[in-house]
């Protein structure tokens, strides 16, 4: 990752309240991460599936620790304990 690209990317759709949930996370953690708006058609998001292994978004991938997963839960987990002080928004 080069020095100005954040190490964090999410890939979302415009107005998905599990992306929001997602995005309201990352905020209240101030990380620093960039936002790959994806094709609202499911079949069409073959740049997801190809990070994540699936086509389901939000899709968070995280190079400060190799770490790309799915599920807004999952992700809200996941930033909480490894970015915050492990209390769930």
């Amino acid at each position: 990752m080069s020095d100005d690209q954040p190490a964090i990317t999410l890939y979302r759709l415009q107005a998905c309240p599990y992306c929001e949930r997602v995005v309201r996370v990352l905020d209240e953690q101030g990380l620093d991460y960039r936002s790959r708006f994806v094709e609202p058609m499911h079949s069409d998001r073959n740049v997801v599936k190809r990070v994540s292994g699936k086509r389901t978004v939000p899709a968070l991938v995280d190079e400060n620790t190799g770490v790309t997963m799915s599920e807004s839960a999952n992700i809200v987990d996941y930033l909480e304990n490894t970015y915050g002080n492990g209390e769930v928004a």
